[in-house]
C-alpha cells in the first residue's frame, strides 16, 4: 500500500462518486472531466491495492472495500474541512455552490439572501438557476445543484428540508378586463395558470373549476412573469403569487377580482442532500432555513 502517494483529491473524488452515484456527476461537481475522475479512482485502487468498484449493469458500484473506505474517510475529511474553516472562518471559504430556485422564491426572498451570503462568503462562487420545482428536485438528487428553494411539500429520504413560509395567490386582471368580469361576461375571458408540471397547477385548476369562468378558457404558461405581462396587457384573468405582483397592484396595472374562490397559500421549503455534510453547504442551508418567504416582497422582481 502506497499511502504516502494518496492525495486528498483522491478521497474527495471517491466521496462525491458515492454521494452522487456516478463518475460523470462527480466530475461535474468537481469541475473536471469523467476521464479525470476515472484516472483518480484507478490511481487510488492501485495505491491501496484494493478493488473499490465493480461493474453494475452499465454503471459502477462500490465494493465492500470501497464502502468501508467511504465510511471511514467521510468524517475525517469533514473534520479537516471544519478545522481549516475554523482557522479562517467562512470569510475564507472557497468553491462553487449551485442554488436552484423556483420563480416565486426567486422573486420573494432570494436576492437579499444571496447578497448576505456573498457578504459573508466572498470567496464562494454561486451558480443560480431558476426552474420549476420538479426539475429542481431532480437536479438536487442527481447532484447538479446543492441547494433548492422549492414550492409545495418536499419529501424524499435523501433530502433534508426546512419550511420557509408561504405565499398568497391572488385572482388578478387589468382594470379593463376586471370591468368586463364585473359585468358578468366572464365566461368568454381567457384565464391563465402555471403549467401542469408546477405544484401550483392543481390548486389553480380546482379553483378555476369552482369559479364562474369557463374551463375551456384555460391557458397554460410555465413562466409567472410572462403571465403577469399578459394580464397587464389585457390578455385575461390570472392567478398570481402575491410577492410578484405588489408593484402592479400598487400602480393600478392589475386589480384583484371579487367573488372568486379563495386560494390557499403555497408553502415553500429549502432542501439539500442528507449526504452533503460540507461545512459551507451546511452553513448556507442553516441560514436559508431562517428565511420567511412571505416576509420579503420586492416591488418589481423579475426572474
Amino acid at each position: 500500500m502506497s499511502i504516502n502517494r494518496i492525495a486528498i483529491y483522491h478521497l474527495e473524488t471517491l466521496l462525491w462518486i458515492d454521494r452522487l452515484g456516478t463518475f460523470s456527476a462527480a466530475a461535474e461537481r468537481l469541475n473536471t472531466t469523467q476521464p479525470a475522475v476515472s484516472a483518480r479512482m484507478r490511481e487510488l485502487e492501485q495505491r491501496l491495492g484494493s478493488t473499490l468498484f465493480r461493474r453494475d449493469g452499465r454503471g459502477m458500484a462500490l465494493t465492500p472495500a470501497g464502502r468501508k473506505l467511504v465510511r471511514d474517510c467521510a468524517p475525517l475529511l469533514r473534520e479537516m474541512e471544519q478545522a481549516l474553516l475554523g482557522s479562517g472562518g467562512f470569510g475564507e471559504a472557497s468553491g462553487v455552490v449551485r442554488i436552484g430556485a423556483g420563480e416565486i422564491a426567486a422573486a420573494s426572498c432570494l436576492p437579499p439572501f444571496i447578497a448576505a451570503l456573498k457578504a459573508e462568503m466572498p470567496g464562494v462562487g454561486l451558480e443560480i438557476e431558476i426552474d420549476l420545482t420538479a426539475n429542481l428536485i431532480q437536479q438536487l438528487l442527481t447532484g447538479r445543484t446543492d441547494l433548492a428553494f422549492a414550492a409545495g411539500p418536499v419529501a424524499h429520504p435523501s433530502l433534508r428540508t426546512s419550511p420557509i413560509g408561504s405565499v398568497a395567490l391572488l385572482w388578478l386582471a387589468s382594470p379593463a378586463v376586471a370591468a368586463t368580469f364585473a359585468r358578468g361576461t366572464e365566461a368568454a375571458l381567457p384565464v391563465w395558470s402555471l403549467a401542469s408540471h408546477s405544484p401550483i397547477h392543481g390548486r389553480m385548476r380546482d379553483a378555476i373549476a369552482a369559479s364562474r369562468i369557463a374551463a375551456k378558457s384555460l391557458n397554460l404558461c410555465n413562466n409567472a412573469r410572462m403571465m403577469i405581462d399578459i394580464a397587464k396587457a389585457g390578455g385575461g384573468v390570472g392567478i398570481f403569487p402575491e410577492p410578484m405582483v405588489q408593484g402592479e397592484i400598487a400602480g393600478g396595472a392589475l386589480v384583484e377580482l371579487a367573488g372568486l374562490p379563495p386560494l390557499a397559500p403555497v408553502a415553500f421549503h429549502v432542501a439539500m442532500r442528507v449526504a452533503d455534510t460540507e461545512p459551507v453547504l451546511t452553513r448556507i442551508f442553516d441560514q436559508a432555513a431562517t428565511l420567511h418567504i412571505g416576509a420579503v416582497a420586492p416591488v418589481d422582481a423579475d426572474q
